[in-house]
């Protein structure tokens, strides 16, 4: 059984991708708690709730991906 090295890679680079959002989704969510009192509080929250969302996505897709590498071997 072997590994696809390609597959593999594209997954570690999701998950390195998701690295970066898993710290700015919440200190962005942090910031809009914060200030509460802005008129921007709406669409700041959602922005941290949107990359908070896109970092969960990431790490699903890079662990699929990963996955996919180990067992799906050289399949195409």
């Amino acid at each position: 059984m072997a590994t696809n090295r390609k597959i593999l890679l594209k997954g570690i680079q999701y998950l390195a991708g998701a690295l970066p959002t898993l710290f700015i989704g919440p200190i962005i969510i942090n910031s809009a708690f914060k200030n509460k009192e802005n008129p921007l509080y709406p669409y700041i929250l959602g922005l941290g709730i949107m990359i908070c969302g896109f970092a969960i996505f990431l790490i699903f897709k890079g662990i699929n991906t990963i996955i996919k590498s180990l067992f799906d071997g050289d399949k195409q």
